[in-house]
């Protein structure tokens, strides 16, 4: 079978072999983006030389992270990428998504923002309008539950914390992870945004729900109100508030 390979093929697969070799060494680390790519269409291609299509991808979505989350139509528009190529790219971005998702609900949130953004964002970047997310976890602080509770611009007249308390009761929740987007790229958060956080811990703090943190997520950044000593300084209020009433 070998024989019958014209010498650009044999050189092409030789090409593959050593990439592959590379991988099962190493991993990925040692790898540039285009040739992350051009393993990836390689399964779509079993003879065809991918590294030029590979280059252009990059060369136009400018990260491997672009490019796997490359519109199908955007994809198609780059010679030497075809559906099945698009198949492949878009399998593995689900997969990723997948192991992400399962790697975040099978252990405990550690009070990482970085973990919650990197699972959310490939869904969340490129949302038109923002989306408020709640993630419910148990008293060990396992994720048991995420949900979309709200859409739109984000405000103090669309956020309802009843709603939300029902929610954490429902799933038996302990603690909570707020969770909403900006379209336009800037994850600081606006007066808004710290005022809804301020009354979710205070609603949270009278049901004896826990408020972990409330994380903004931009382009390619994120704002986590727990890093940020925000929700530390709203339970700290509330406390006082209390104290205050008492007195």
């Amino acid at each position: 079978m070998r024989n019958n390979l014209s010498m650009d093929d044999r050189r092409t697969e030789g090409h593959r072999q050593r990439l592959r070799k590379r991988f099962l060494q190493s991993g990925l680390e040692a790898f540039l983006d285009y040739e992350v790519v051009e393993l990836l269409l390689t399964l779509g291609t079993p003879r065809k030389d991918c590294k030029q299509p590979a280059k252009d991808a990059v060369a136009r979505f400018k990260t491997l992270r672009g490019v796997l989350e490359a519109p199908p139509e955007e994809l198609t528009k780059i010679t030497g990428i075809g559906p099945t190529h698009v198949f492949v790219i878009k399998f593995i971005q689900e997969l990723a998504r997948e192991f992400l998702k399962e790697q975040l609900l099978d252990r405990p949130y550690c009070r990482s923002s970085r973990e919650v953004f990197d699972y959310l964002y490939h869904s969340m970047r490129d949302l038109k309008k923002e989306v408020f997310k709640v993630m419910f976890l148990d008293s060990q602080n396992h994720v048991v539950g995420i949900e979309d509770l709200f859409q739109g611009t984000v405000n103090a007249s669309a956020v309802y914390p009843r709603e939300i308390v029902q929610k954490a009761i429902n799933h038996n929740a302990a603690a909570l992870i707020f969770v909403h987007n900006h379209p336009a790229g800037n994850p600081q958060p606006s007066d808004n945004d710290k005022q809804i956080t301020q009354d979710l811990v205070f609603a949270g703090n009278i049901m004896q729900v826990r408020v972990l943190d409330h994380i903004i997520i931009g382009d390619n950044r994120d704002f986590s109100f727990a890093d940020a000593g925000l929700i530390e300084g709203y339970n700290t209020d509330f406390l006082s508030l209390k104290e205050g009433r008492r007195a």
